[in-house]
């Protein structure tokens, strides 16, 4: 199985991608050494983290720093986050952005989870993603796509209650 990995603790969203991702925990504690980063590698590198979690719910949030209704949903993402750490798995996957918009976001609105910078679309296609923006999947612990939301949440509660159907309740 191949992981991709960050060195160093701090989090980083600028510099060279590329020496950040030689090395990771793998599985859900892995994902806390890479909060606020922008990975690269594409689908492989987002497929390879998602068998790395197997065993876990996992959230993938799909979003990009020009949309208004990912900047509006983006705080959910966080708590959310946060209050299920250790027991769900959160990913961003920021598509068709730019890098420099895209780490000026995520400096303004840290989250503790790692985003896949996707430029031209293909990792959010892995997860039916990728047509509208924010696109939310969820991924139950077997590793299966259980369902993938288009469009954003207008509260919290709807996606505490989706993350508890699609993913944490499996």
């Amino acid at each position: 199985m191949l992981f991709l990995a960050a060195c160093g603790s701090e989090p980083a969203v600028d510099g060279d991608a590329s020496a950040r991702q030689q090395r990771i925990t793998p599985g859900i504690e892995g994902l806390e050494q890479q909060a606020n980063q922008l990975l690269d590698g594409g689908p492989k590198a987002f497929k390879a983290r998602l068998a790395g979690l197997d065993g876990h719910p996992v959230v993938v949030n799909q979003w990009a720093s020009w949309c208004g209704p990912c900047r509006f949903e983006f705080p959910f993402f966080e708590r959310q986050a946060k209050r299920l750490r250790g027991r769900v798995a959160f990913l961003g996957v920021n598509t068709q952005d730019s890098r420099g918009n895209a780490a000026a976001f995520l400096k303004e609105h840290p989250v503790p989870y790692p985003h896949y910078f996707d430029p031209d679309g293909s990792v959010a296609r892995v997860f039916r993603g990728g047509r509208a923006f924010p696109t939310t999947a969820f991924y139950d612990a077997s590793g299966d796509l259980s369902y993938t939301h288009i469009g954003g949440y207008a509260s919290e509660a709807k996606l505490q209650e989706e993350i508890e159907r699609y993913a944490a309740d499996g």
